[in-house]
């Protein structure tokens, strides 16, 4: 067996931000979805639809940003999208302002972190 195997990537702080914070909006997305279901605002198969796919939008990118830069523009797009949902239940306007303003924060400190410790090295 061999011992020296390479070590695993390490994660930026942009990267490990990122997946905390659409790891928590999945939660809201798929309870989002259910109001939505619930309030009629939507007929259920684009209701339930949407949300699954949103949610599975999410995962995607969740793992896609591990090895791809252009997957932090899918958690810009998950934003915005969010935000749209607005228009289906008003309260989703704040929901997503509120992650819109987390997403951002996690991107900004992220790049700051990770370019200090590069800086660092």
């Amino acid at each position: 067996m061999d011992t020296m195997s390479t070590p695993p990537r390490r994660r930026s702080a942009q990267t490990s931000l990122g997946q905390v914070v659409l790891g928590f909006e999945l939660i809201v997305v798929a309870l989002a979805a259910l109001t939505i279901f619930g309030l009629g605002a939507l007929p259920p198969v684009l209701a339930l639809g949407g949300g699954a796919a949103l949610c599975l939008l999410m995962v995607l990118t969740i793992a896609l940003m591990m090895r791809f830069k252009w997957a932090f523009i899918l958690g810009w797009i998950v934003q915005v999208i969010l935000v749209a949902s607005g228009f289906l239940v008003t309260m989703l306007f704040l929901i997503g302002a509120v992650f819109a303003g987390i997403w951002t924060f996690a991107m900004t400190t992220g790049a700051k972190l990770d370019s200090q410790s590069k800086g660092n090295s």
